[in-house]
């Protein structure tokens, strides 16, 4: 008899098992390029807010756009659902932890209202800040053309994990290609973290791809349903299909890893893999104006059937443009992310984040430990 052919496994990496190897030459940080671009938009700097309502509110968005970034809103959270969205999230931050969840999904199950979509995109635009929104699949068909006439910039359609095949039991699905050339500005779609899901959705014509399923501080995704891939891997598989897609069609569509980021070096290790930009939820979470008050929470925390998230206690530990930019007295590296990702491109001589994407890694399961004793016995 023969024996059958076991499921073969390969080996996926992390952050924390990566390092980057310096360059034969360097350059000086300040001549880096930095910017990042989605469809006509140019930004400078490639750091992107979640659509998270623990980080993401009018008043952020516009601070983060005059600071030269992106913040995505989400038009199914409590800035769609109630006109005080401050007292609501104040509520939120001040509940019991063994409450928390109830309180979520009885906060959540109030119905969106399609005035207030209108009114947030107006309040972010009256800013003069660039205006970003995320929806579901799901509710795409429904809210995409109330946002793109009250003058959204960027749409994004974001759920746990998007493919273009998708099959349910409705007459006709969500359809991507023919989504984009319905609304007249660009289209992010997420998320994903395989070659072939990111290519197929390239193909259908989207501006972007956000790469991630489960990372985030504040998901359970990948304790609920055993599902994901860890960061770097997933990076390196989706950079490869833009690539391709680049090759097939002379169209570079940007992929934005969304997820899992603790401090700086960790952002630095996303754009050697490849990343184009990042999608920041916990560390923003953590700036003076982020609405969460000190406190983060996953965005399938309420489903009312299997939650998939938790409230965490971030802190409140300095203000948005001290955590982009600096000046900084910590040394964990969760400040100054700007100056963090200019060093790294210097020392490994790359001018533009394209070039940052040469940068060789190796695997490097100690790189966090190795020599930090002193460190590690102040714990």
């Amino acid at each position: 008899m023969t024996s059958p052919r076991p499921k073969e496994l390969r080996r996926a990496y992390g952050f924390d098992e990566v390092a980057i190897v310096p360059g034969d030459v360097t350059i000086n940080p300040e001549q880096t390029n930095i910017d990042f671009t989605i469809g006509k938009l140019t930004f400078s700097i490639p750091t992107i807010a979640a659509a998270m309502d623990a980080v993401t509110d009018t008043s952020f968005a516009i601070t983060i756009s005059k600071l030269g970034g992106l913040a995505v809103l989400n038009l199914e959270g409590v800035q769609t659902r109630y006109d005080n969205p401050q007292e609501i999230l104040s509520e939120i931050s001040q509940a019991p932890a063994s409450e928390i969840t109830s309180l979520l999904q009885k906060i959540y199950s109030r119905p969106i209202k399609e005035s207030l979509i209108v009114q947030r995109i107006q309040e972010i635009k009256s800013g003069g800040a660039i205006c970003a929104v995320s929806i579901t699949p799901a509710n795409t068909k429904q809210f995409a053309p109330i946002a793109s006439k009250a003058g959204a910039d960027i749409l994004v359609i974001q759920s746990t994990v998007t493919t273009t095949r998708h099959i349910s039991k409705s007459y006709r699905g969500l359809i991507f290609d023919e989504l984009c050339k319905s609304v007249p500005i660009p289209v992010i779609v997420g998320n994903c973290v395989s070659y072939n899901a990111c290519l197929e959705l390239m193909r259908t014509g989207i501006s972007g791809v956000l790469v991630g399923v489960g990372p985030g501080a504040a998901c359970t995704t990948r304790e609920v349903l055993g599902v994901g891939v860890p960061q770097i891997t997933a990076t390196m598989d989706c950079a490869a299909a833009r690539d391709a897609y680049f090759n097939e069609s002379d169209r570079y569509v940007p992929i934005i890893t969304d997820g899992g980021f603790h401090k700086g070096g960790e952002l630095c290790k996303a754009f050697a893999a490849g990343a184009d930009a990042v999608m920041l939820g916990s560390i923003f979470a953590q700036a003076k104006e982020a609405p969460g008050q000190g406190y983060h929470w996953g965005m399938s925390h309420p489903h009312p059937a299997l939650p998939r998230g938790t409230r965490i206690n971030v802190g409140t530990t300095a203000t948005l443009e001290q955590i982009l930019f600096g000046p900084t007295s910590i040394t964990n590296g969760s400040q100054n992310l700007v100056g963090a990702l200019r060093t790294v491109m210097g020392v490994c001589g790359a001018s533009s984040i394209k070039e940052m994407h040469q940068a060789k890694m190796v695997i490097a399961p100690a790189i966090t430990t190795e020599g930090k004793s002193w460190q590690l016995s102040k714990l």
